[in-house]
């Protein structure tokens, strides 16, 4: 008495036995453990004493681990699709069977580099699965057009890995640079987020072997000796269209690069319009209800405060079960949880629901409640958060050396979080000051009496706290027996007063003889950050409304609160912008890095700064599909979405060499340099366009969840232009960039340049 912090399960009173795993457990195992050993624990327990599941992690990973890999089975339906339904039967099988072998060998990689099956490999695994089926249908699609061409099986095969090989490599390593600023980010969201890098970068690397030496074997294998044309119409309708709109674009190149620079403008300047976001909320059926009374209250009124709220609880049909922790926070049943710290004025209840939109009913009548009906009470009622955690989602922190000015400036700062209606709850971490009864001693008395202040504060704490004077063997263990005054004595300000203090002669003397005793307002808690005071203010924010916008909206404010501040003084932002802040800067730090192996890569295989220039300039025009979907889906751009953006300039560059590879070797082999932009263009129309399509469409299965769907939608908008701006926009800048005038042989709608590149055909010159 007091009591430690109190533990209930459904407003019963408990105690709590938490289980952790080891390090390279299998969760699943340790939950079927567990449920049989408490089977058989339970069978001996006294009666009345029941034991109750609290947080079932076990159950939890499976379930996401089933949905999961029914997404994954979804996006390899979808990318054997678009092989049948492109490449035919028998090419499309070729791909089939290069997608298991790729997934076994991931497979193995992860398991000897120590990346378990979870959320994030997982969700890797699914972006993975549409990139890893590029190099293969390339290198397909070279076999076949070259068996179309005459040439046996052995000789396709040979000249797929010759003319395929290298490029293909080169855009393997682009597209896993790429990734590269999300796996070495030196940050807790880059620690979350590290298994997107490794998983994709070794299903590249695979996926770039098993294309160059193990597709041309089963293509030898499974494709006919001797092939035809058996598209000829439809694929020929869909050219010759596609064939004049790349035309008309080149004609019209000024036009054509003006529009698509119009378009990045009205991109950047939308982009104001997508909401930021640092990670969002899981969808988990839990609720986190926060209960902060005065911080001078004892753990009796946070223990009457949670007993009121779970009365609000009972017989809630959307309820399946709750616990409640007086004195301090939930336990760490799920990682990101924020976990809180021990404090008497604290409370938190656990409300597990029977489903997501159970939870948001829930949420809605809890709030009504709480507002209506514990005035008294700072509450918050939140969901449990993707990634790491951060609290309150708007957070300021005024900083500075002298407390009671610090408290001054934070009013000023909630009074200004007040003007926006989008706030709710706004708070302190501290600030009231608490009523103190301060005792001092007069020193010189003591001493001339004998009294030392280690034995008055000894006198103090019997009245006050007790001390121990014996201990008592509970079987094998020792209780302590603590020796205090009763309840009323010790509560009394009083009897404090009236203390009497021992002598060393056996003797006593009143405690006011050698003190006195003051009554005064003091902090029972400070926070310091840089050895400075801090106080945080923090506010909640209503449904749909994202911390960075609320920032923005208050930026001007603030600087002008901050500007009038004293020196020494400051208001900085904390919560979900800062972290984000933080984790975008980390990334950040590792892009120099990343753009400059990816020159390096791409110099290697271009040797030209011009056509280097060339590769790079589709590139950023990736932000107008970005853009555009992020807003039709209304997504927000997050953290993860960011990352699918820088991965996303990989995934476009890698177009744009063999675009770029494809019209050097046309020119290379005596065509002009108008028909050889328009020729390789329709050479690598199908590759580039199956490719993307493969891509964009493998990320459907994600694209409705709530951690991987903002990523998916900026990677399907961003690819799914860019694709299209390579095929037409690229072609335009290159003619533009090199002064290419027109061929002559175009005013002829292309027929002599059909028949041109059906003769260079026949002599077998191509290129990857």
């Amino acid at each position: 008495d007091p009591p430690q912090p109190l533990f209930r399960y459904n407003g019963t009173p408990a105690i709590g036995l938490g289980i952790a795993m080891r390090s390279g457990g299998d969760v699943l195992a340790l939950g079927r453990s567990v449920e049989e050993a408490m089977t058989k624990i339970t069978a001996n327990l006294p009666v009345g004493i029941e034991p109750r599941l609290v947080a079932d992690q076990p159950r939890v990973v499976e379930s996401a681990v089933d949905d999961f890999m029914e997404a994954l089975w979804e996006a390899i339906a979808i990318v054997l699709g678009v092989s049948f339904l492109s490449l035919g039967l028998r090419a499309g099988a070729v791909v089939a069977c290069s997608i298991p072998l790729v997934l076994a060998a991931v497979f193995v990689a992860m398991e000897i580099a120590g990346i378990d099956l979870q959320r994030v490999s997982l969700g890797a695994l699914i972006i993975a699965l549409g990139l890893l089926v590029d190099d293969a249908m390339i290198t397909v699609e070279m076999m076949v057009t070259k068996l179309e061409e005459g040439l046996d099986s052995a000789r396709a095969a040979t000249f797929a890995y010759t003319s395929t090989a290298f490029p293909m490599l080169t855009g393997t390593l682009v597209t896993v640079v790429g990734f590269m600023p999300i796996g070495f980010a030196k940050s807790a969201a880059g620690e979350y987020t590290f298994s997107i890098f490794t998983v994709v970068g070794i299903a590249l690397l695979v996926s770039w072997a098993v294309a160059v030496i193990f597709a041309p074997l089963l293509g030898v294998a499974i494709l006919p000796a001797t092939m035809k044309h058996k598209a000829h119409t439809e694929v020929g309708a869909i050219m010759r269209r596609f064939r004049s709109l790349l035309v008309k674009a080149m004609r019209a190149r000024w036009i054509t690069i003006g529009g698509t620079l119009a378009l990045l403008a009205l991109s950047a300047l939308a982009l104001r319009f997508v909401p930021q976001q640092f990670f969002p909320a899981s969808d988990r059926p839990e609720l986190l209800v926060n209960l902060t009374l005065s911080r001078s209250a004892s753990i009796y009124a946070s223990d009457r405060t949670a007993s009121r709220f779970e009365a609000l609880l009972k017989g809630d049909s959307d309820v399946d079960h709750w616990t409640t922790y007086v004195g301090q926070g939930a336990v760490r049943f799920y990682l990101p949880l924020d976990v809180q710290l021990p404090n008497d004025f604290f409370s938190q209840t656990v409300v597990v629901t029977k489903s997501l939109d159970a939870r948001e009913r829930v949420r809605a009548r809890l709030e009504k409640a709480l507002t209506n009906n514990f005035p008294e009470v700072v509450s918050r009622i939140s969901p449990l958060e993707l990634g790491p955690p951060v609290g309150w989602p708007l957070q300021y922190r005024v900083r500075g050396p002298d407390p009671q000015k610090v408290s001054d400036i934070a009013y000023r700062v909630a009074g200004l979080v007040a003007t926006d209606r989008r706030t709710q709850s706004i708070n302190f971490d501290w600030i009231e000051p608490m009523r103190m009864l301060r005792i001092r001693v007069n020193q010189d008395q003591a001493r001339l009496l004998g009294i030392s202040s280690q034995a008055l504060a000894q006198s103090v704490n019997i009245v006050v706290t007790g001390v121990t004077v014996t201990q008592i063997r509970d079987d094998i263990y020792l209780v302590d027996t603590n020796a205090r005054a009763g309840a009323e004595d010790r509560l009394s300000p009083s009897t404090v007063k009236t203390l009497e203090i021992p002598l060393p002669n056996g003797k006593a003397v009143p405690l006011l003889q050698v003190a006195t005793v003051e009554y005064s307002l003091d902090w029972p808690l400070i926070w310091r950050r840089d050895r400075l005071a801090t106080i945080t203010v923090q506010a909640d924010l209503t449904q749909g409304v994202q911390p960075a916008t609320v920032i923005a909206a208050l930026k001007t404010k603030m600087a002008e609160l901050n500007a009038g501040l004293p020196q020494g003084y400051d208001v900085a932002v904390g919560g979900t912008v800062e972290e984000s802040a933080k984790s975008q800067a980390s990334v950040a730090a590792v892009l120099p890095v990343a753009g400059l192996l990816m020159l390096i890569i791409l110099m290697i295989q271009l040797q030209s700064v011009s056509r280097l220039f060339l590769v790079l300039s589709v590139a950023p025009f990736g932000l107008i599909g970005v853009v555009l979907a992020l807003l039709v889906a209304h997504k927000p751009l997050g953290f993860v979405a960011l990352l699918g953006v820088m991965a996303l300039v990989g995934m476009i560059v890698r177009n744009s060499v063999i675009l770029v590879g494809q019209i050097e070797t046309e020119i290379a082999h005596g065509r002009s340099g108008w028909n050889g932009v328009v020729e390789a263009t329709s050479h690598r129309f199908r590759p580039i366009l199956l490719t993307a399509t493969a891509a964009i469409l493998g990320m459907i299965p994600i694209a409705p969840t709530v951690f991987w769907g903002p990523m998916a939608y900026a990677i399907m908008g961003g690819l799914a232009v860019a694709t299209a701006l390579t095929l037409v926009f690229l072609p335009a800048l290159y003619v533009a960039w090199f002064r290419i005038p027109e061929d002559p042989s175009q005013a002829s709608n292309g027929r002599d340049d059909l028949e041109m590149r059906n003769q260079h055909l026949r002599g077998g010159g191509s290129a990857a």
